[in-house]
């Protein structure tokens, strides 16, 4: 059902890698499991770039939608994607400029895609902070979700 869903939005899903270098994309304890932060890549799409100076506010909430998609691959690395029951919590960082304090809203591109793909009375507990990104990449997200084990 979820591999459908996110077929409905767009979206082909395949598992991501479980090892990078000296980590784990994802990491199971119980039924918890915990992504490590995804970058705004899919496809040919990249968003790199300072929000509210290079990149305009809907690019920043596509790029976090895609950064959510990516934390569904790395939990797919871990466990069986269909065994997610809730997204627990979002935690969103955006690349800002100087003067943009709106990440919120940046991060609510996550957060929407989230609520279409489990459900909006499936919502989850979140932050977003404005800092700067490694690589200059505008966004990242971490994703907690509990699953059936």
């Amino acid at each position: 059902m979820i591999i459908e869903k996110l077929r409905e939005l767009g979206y082909e899903y395949e598992p991501a890698p479980l090892k990078h270098r000296s980590f784990h994309a994802a990491v199971r304890s119980g039924s918890l499991v915990f992504s490590s932060g995804q970058l705004p890549m899919y496809g040919d799409l990249r968003f790199k770039g300072r929000v509210g100076d290079d990149i305009d506010l809907e690019s920043a909430q596509k790029a976090a939608e895609i950064c959510a998609f990516n934390c569904l691959r790395a939990i797919g690395a871990a466990v069986d994607i269909e065994s997610i029951r809730r997204v627990v919590k979002v935690f969103g960082m955006v690349n800002v400029a100087d003067g943009f304090d709106d990440t919120p809203s940046v991060i609510n591109g996550a957060t929407d895609f989230l609520n279409d793909v489990f459900g909006a009375d499936n919502t989850h507990a979140r932050s977003a902070v404005g800092m700067s990104l490694p690589n200059n990449w505008a966004v990242e997200v971490e994703l907690v979700a509990e699953c059936d084990i």
